[in-house]
């Protein structure tokens, strides 16, 4: 894989699978919170006085087709903050050169910001010696000039809390009127991290027939549980649209398009289950959540970026499914994030 080392761009720097073929994701490199975030228990951080929240101070860089930077977009959305935090898109296509800026691309834009042309040379500007992976969201600091934090997880969170006053009032963590905690969403977006957000990964870059069995059969386990958990409850945890949801949704919306075939977790479509197709409809049809899904660049990318799973680079085509369709989840409790900002 190609990562930055010293600073300098390599092609050839480390392995994403281990000695029994098993996936084995990089840390990301950048850690720092926005004041004013709630940082979770499981984090050992504070929040930095250095970068104060304010309006049009700070920059996402994502990918439409990422997963991970799409749970920032949808933040970003349903909170609110398009005029408070603006956003570069990179062309889904992630050849040898990295993440690449091709503004003449449809869906894709320049860097608003430095007018780079490869998204490593934001982090070569934050930080010259740069040994690390270059990857997609970046939360950007226009003041300090650095890049604040990388991991998809934690700007989620910086989001919801740090940015809570410029946004429009909506919220993605329980209330104080909600049976459910924070506790709750955190543990469950770790919960579906490693055999449902992550595990797609780990089916699709196996290198061995005993670490890809693995993987399928942790992926289906947790998604038959959930299928189960969604079957009385609207939403993950509690009776609101949370963090969670957003995590589960940016993977659940690729599945069938994409990872069932790109990554052969073939043994079940999304559109096959009795809760999870409709509860992926449900959160689809959420003011503010259709615009920032990017089909075409979801399939571009992994179709064409991973010539190791698929050497062709040929797009699969299918299916055909109906986002919109009617899903009924109107009848359990709960109700999506609601804007109390004046317009």
């Amino acid at each position: 894989m190609n990562q930055l080392v010293d600073g300098e761009w390599r092609t050839d720097t480390y392995e994403t699978t281990d000695e029994e073929g098993a996936f084995q994701r990089g840390e990301t490199t950048f850690r720092n919170w926005v004041a004013g975030s709630d940082v979770p228990d499981h984090v050992d951080a504070e929040p930095d006085e250095r970068f104060q929240p304010e309006a049009g101070r700070y920059h996402l860089y994502v990918s439409y087709a990422c997963p991970w930077a799409h749970r920032t977009l949808l933040a970003r959305s349903l909170l609110g903050l398009e005029d408070a935090i603006g956003v570069s898109v990179v062309d889904p296509y992630r050849g040898e050169d990295g993440w690449q800026f091709t503004p003449e691309k449809d869906g894709c834009t320049p860097d608003h910001l430095h007018g780079s042309d490869y998204l490593r040379e934001l982090y070569v500007e934050a930080d010259p010696d740069a040994t690390c992976r270059v990857t997609v969201p970046v939360l950007w600091d226009t003041e300090t000039e650095t890049v604040v934090n990388n991991e998809s997880r934690e700007i989620l969170r910086i989001l919801s809390t740090a940015f809570a006053d410029l946004g429009n009032g909506a919220s993605l963590l329980p209330d104080a009127e909600d049976d459910a905690t924070v506790a709750d969403v955190d543990e469950t977006i770790t919960d579906i991290y490693e055999p449902i957000n992550n595990g797609v990964y780990r089916a699709g870059f196996a290198t061995s027939q005993s670490a890809y069995d693995e993987a399928i059969d942790d992926l289906f386990d947790a998604l038959d549980r959930y299928d189960d958990h969604l079957a009385d409850q609207r939403y993950l945890v509690g009776d609101s649209l949370t963090e969670a949801d957003i995590c589960m949704f940016t993977t659940l919306v690729r599945f069938d398009q994409v990872y069932h075939t790109h990554f052969m977790c073939n043994r079940k479509f999304i559109h096959q289950y009795e809760n999870l197709w409709p509860y992926l409809r449900d959160l689809y049809q959420t003011e503010g959540v259709a615009e920032t899904v990017n089909m075409a660049h979801i399939k571009e990318h992994y179709y064409t970026t991973h010539p190791d799973v698929t050497p062709s680079g040929i797009i699969a085509r299918g299916p055909d499914l109906d986002f919109e369709a009617a899903h009924d989840r109107g009848r359990l409790a709960g109700a999506p994030p609601t804007p109390t900002a004046d317009d």
